[in-house]
């Protein structure tokens, strides 16, 4: 970058408006953080689906504001160069003692997405690579407590702990719980360890909040070891507060930040701070994922994005088609040595499919703001993704240009798709199933239903329900990842296929009933599921009661009559209810 340093009050202006913009947005972020906590203290559990949906709005009104604002005030379309490049130096003026450096740089480079055009989207402009540091940011009050339990006690100790939380609502028993906490940790680690002179236990100060529980995140360190736990903090049904259970197993904490569950609300002065210490323990996990369940999902596409044009930099294998049938809505490539896969919407669809484009982005981005329950894969969204053409094989370029060619457009030595949908990859359910044992299939069966009947409680109906449309992940849990005929439970009619006026009519291919365009009938799942003998075994065994009217209505039932079903992101036999049953 090689511009005068002669003073440019224009564009100090400007990097003064976009920092207030951003501080404005993450204000309302910090606000939702805040408004979490009241809302579980109340149990107010619609509110807090009400949160997650505005938070998710939130940044996208704040960079449109901004962007708008630009426009008018500053005239930003026709600036010229040296004064965006000179504007980015006065931003990162502005960043060098900011407690968000990372996320006002993301949001800079958002707003500038809404005025440049792509090729000026390289570092002399945006944030291609990241300007200031997010190490060692002081945060008031500090990211994570710390707690010594050589002089407390360690009962006392743990007790203090969930005290500092502050919530406004008794617990059922405390004294109860701390003792199950003990008693756990104890028969993790066989027997207390000698204490060492550094014995302490640090907990991130602000609870995480999701759904209908309060998580808190911490390790306990003696020595060169460092334990990692999270204990999640539920309500009983008379309204008290209970320790749920204290997870020790990383994975298993790992498994709390799945991007296919809704992400957590958090009020953090430090963001970096939160991720860096959960990082401490869970090291396998990217930050691009950490950033997107603590809420900050733009942040999260960021360093995605960073880390993937790193990846095409050090690999040479080629785009190809993904494996698996291919779906009538989206065209889905993959890259092999990257695990994601890349989701075009067709310029048309299939005859079977009434819908446009525009309905397809609304289905996932209803997604989005919906509780996932573990069952429905993450998406990143994404305009104007430059790959290099060079990496695209033959067979998917000419699927490129026959099925989406309004979606493809080329740069020089780029491929431009102005629209994209990214997902972990997944093995697909009915490639999963032409390979698996029986007991694989028993399990991959039961899955496949429980994951239909956690969607539903959740409000959330498939739509198509076919094998394809459900991937198995490495955990070999079971989650939908199709998402273009989804309906909210509450729009869905349920139906019983009506008697035939005549025996005749039962064998012509015409139905002799009406069909309304929400209407389904659940006693034809079994026609297109089922045809397997080892599929419909398995499946009869565990979800018949799926191809029966009854389980649907009553399903609809529960969410009118405002029911908010308890999913619990661990083996719920890890549950102190479960553990101390006799207790």
């Amino acid at each position: 970058m090689d511009i005068s340093t002669t003073e440019n009050v224009l564009a100090q202006r400007i990097a003064e408006a976009m920092i207030d913009g951003f501080n404005r947005h993450y204000q309302l972020i910090r606000r939702y953080g805040r408004e979490a906590k009241e809302l579980f203290e109340a149990a107010d559990w619609k509110g807090v689906h009400v949160a997650v949906r505005e938070r998710i709005r939130s940044y996208d009104e704040r960079v449109t504001e901004t962007a708008d604002l630009l426009a008018a005030d500053f005239g930003a379309a026709s600036i010229d160069d040296a004064t965006w490049q000179q504007l980015k130096l006065f931003y990162i003026g502005h960043l060098i003692n900011h407690k968000q450096p990372e996320l006002a740089e993301t949001f800079f480079n958002s707003v500038c997405s809404k005025i440049l055009h792509r090729t000026y989207f390289n570092n002399d402009y945006i944030f291609a690579r990241p300007a200031a540091s997010t190490e060692y940011i002081q945060s008031d009050p500090p990211t994570y407590r710390s707690y010594y339990p050589m002089q407390l006690g360690l009962r006392a100790t743990i007790r203090q702990v969930i005290q500092d939380f502050a919530w406004q609502r008794p617990f059922e028993d405390l004294d109860r719980d701390v003792d199950f906490v003990m008693r756990t940790a104890e028969k993790r680690l066989g027997e207390w360890p000698e204490a060492e002179a550094n014995a302490q236990i640090q907990v991130l100060h602000s609870a995480f909040y999701r759904n209908k529980g309060a998580y808190v995140f911490g390790k306990a360190i003696n020595g060169h070891h460092e334990f990692a736990f999270a204990v999640p903090v539920l309500h009983t049904p008379e309204g008290k507060l209970v320790l749920d259970t204290i997870l020790l197993d990383r994975w298993l904490i790992s498994v709390l930040f799945s991007l296919s569950r809704a992400y957590f609300m958090v009020d953090m002065e430090v963001p970096s701070g939160y991720v860096q210490f959960l990082r401490s323990f869970m090291p396998n996990k990217h930050q691009s994922e950490l950033y997107t369940m603590l809420g900050l999902g733009k942040q999260g596409k960021t360093l995605f994005f960073r880390d993937f044009k790193q990846h095409l930099r050090h690999s040479a294998d080629q785009f190809i088609i993904a494996p698996g049938i291919a779906g009538l809505v989206m065209l889905v490539f993959t890259l092999p040595s990257y695990p994601y896969v890349f989701k075009l919407i067709k310029d048309v669809f299939g005859a079977s499919k009434d819908m446009d484009r525009e309905t397809v982005k609304r289905k996932y981005l209803l997604v989005k703001q919906v509780d996932r329950v573990g069952r429905m894969a993450d998406t990143l969204e994404f305009s104007h993704a430059a790959l290099p053409k060079a990496r695209f094989s033959a067979e998917l370029l000419e699927a490129l240009y026959t099925l989406a060619p309004s979606l493809i457009e080329e740069d020089g030595s780029d491929l431009v798709i102005k629209h994209l949908y990214i997902e972990r990859r997944l093995t697909p359910l009915n490639i999963y199933l032409d390979a698996a044992t029986p007991e694989q299939i028993d399990h991959a069966v039961l899955e496949y239903g429980s994951a239909i009947r956690e969607l539903a409680c959740a409000n959330i109906f498939p739509g198509d329900m076919l094998w394809k449309n459900f991937g198995v992940t490495r955990y070999d849990r079971v989650v939908f990842y199709d998402y273009d005929e989804i309906e909210y439970m509450t729009d869905t009619n349920f139906r019983v296929i009506p008697e035939a006026p005549y025996p005749e009519m039962e064998m012509s291919g015409e139905p002799w009933y009406s069909v309304g365009r929400h209407d389904v009938f659940p006693e034809e799942f079994a026609s297109f599921l089922l045809g397997s003998p080892k599929v419909r075994s398995a499946f009869l065994k565990y979800h018949r009661d799926l191809l029966s009217v009854s389980f649907w209505k009553k399903a609809q039932e529960n969410i009118r009559a405002g029911h908010v079903e308890d999913f619990f992101p661990y083996p719920e036999d890890l549950r102190f209810c479960k553990t101390f049953a006799a207790t």
